[in-house]
């Protein structure tokens, strides 16, 4: 109940994070039909383009190996090993292109569905593949079921055409009876290339279905609830409470650092309560007032009691301190707009400690 409960939940499609993940475990969608409609294929092929000279070839060697019986000696161990080595490399020379076309037809089987792949997670030990009840529902599951349909088609198929095939080739094959053997091995191999074709075309239809079934079953079985789904988008874009932790601990250490370097400002900038903003300038080195701290609030306060403790002069300005508290930036030069409002406080502060320099241009 429980394991329907849970693919009821899973209305959502899945995500490109889902399916690379899948993918990467070596979860593919894979049809089994397809190995065999290839491997049906190869014996096809191999009827039809190597049959004639492996017959004929294969027909010659038994000719020789039972006409000539006085030809192989068998007196010693190493006769029989002889004769085995000759046997050996004439049936491998026989079936050797049908063997190598079955191994093309598989690993083409395989290659075509999807690319080779190494992935542990496929060999590590999991209980699931011995568990009584997994075992249940790979049976008799929706795929157990369509699995069964399948083999029972391709059994009722497969009868059919060979029924059909059978009663067609009847009267040849009776023919070719009363004909010398090498007409009668062309007419067998007449009636099984019919024969192939048919079975080949009846296993294509079940290959195509059950490729469409595999992909819609994988697909399905990949589906994710609406709380996964939410769970991989909270992962991807962060979860919030850290994020929101991490942009506090970001202040912080900004707050600190602005205090620490208040005591290095030139002068302070001030609505009586709300804001503060520190410059730092020196004629010499800086090219335009430089801002080291800016504060609303209870931090401007706090800048405003270093600045007294160090004693920086504080300029009250409402309107020019509201409007440099939105536009300046920590580390950088005031905007040009500001240049003449504060060049008058710098000239107060240098007059204030008698050191009147000249009127330098900040550009």
């Amino acid at each position: 109940m429980s394991e329907a409960a849970d693919k009821d939940s899973k209305t959502e499609e899945p995500t490109e994070k889902k399916i690379r993940d899948t993918i990467e475990q070596g979860k593919l969608p894979h049809s089994r039909e397809a190995a065999m409609l290839l491997s049906f294929v190869a014996v096809l092929t191999f009827t039809v383009f190597f049959a004639n000279q492996t017959i004929a070839k294969g027909t010659y060697f038994l000719r020789e190996f039972l006409d000539r019986p006085e030809a192989w000696r068998l007196g010693t161990a190493e006769d029989a090993m002889q004769l085995y080595r000759v046997v050996f490399v004439e049936v491998g020379d026989l079936v050797g292109v049908f063997v190598l076309l079955l191994m093309v037809a598989g690993i083409a089987a395989s290659i075509l569905q999807n690319m080779p792949q190494f992935v542990a997670e496929r060999i590590r030990p999991q209980a699931s593949r011995i568990s009584i009840m997994a075992g249940w529902n790979r049976m008799f599951g929706a795929a157990g079921w369509v699995e069964f349909g399948k083999s029972l088609a391709k059994l009722v198929f497969v009868f059919a055409v060979l029924s059909f095939a059978a009663g067609s080739v009847r009267d040849k094959i009776m023919a070719g009876v009363l004909t010398n053997p090498a007409e009668f091995g062309l007419v067998i191999r007449e009636v099984l290339i019919r024969i192939l074709v048919s079975i080949t075309l009846v296993v294509t239809a079940i290959t195509v279905f059950d490729l469409f079934w595999s992909r819609f079953h994988w697909r399905q079985d990949i589906r994710m609830t609406k709380q996964e789904v939410k769970d991989e988008h909270k992962q991807a874009e962060g979860d919030p409470i850290v994020k929101s932790r991490l942009r506090s601990l970001a202040r912080d250490r900004a707050r600190r650092r602005m205090i620490t370097a208040v005591p290095k400002a030139t002068l302070v900038i001030a609505n009586p309560t709300h804001f503060s903003i520190a410059l730092k300038y020196d004629r010499n080195v800086d090219a335009a007032p430089i801002v080291v701290a800016k504060g609303q609030d209870l931090l401007a306060l706090r800048i405003r009691e270093i600045a007294a403790e160090h004693g920086i002069p504080v300029f009250e300005d409402v309107a020019l301190a509201r409007s440099m508290y939105k536009q300046v930036s920590v580390d950088s030069v005031i905007p040009a707009q500001f240049y003449q409002a504060v060049a008058e406080l710098v000239r107060v502060v240098y007059a204030r400690q008698n050191k009147v320099p000249q009127r330098r241009e900040m550009q």
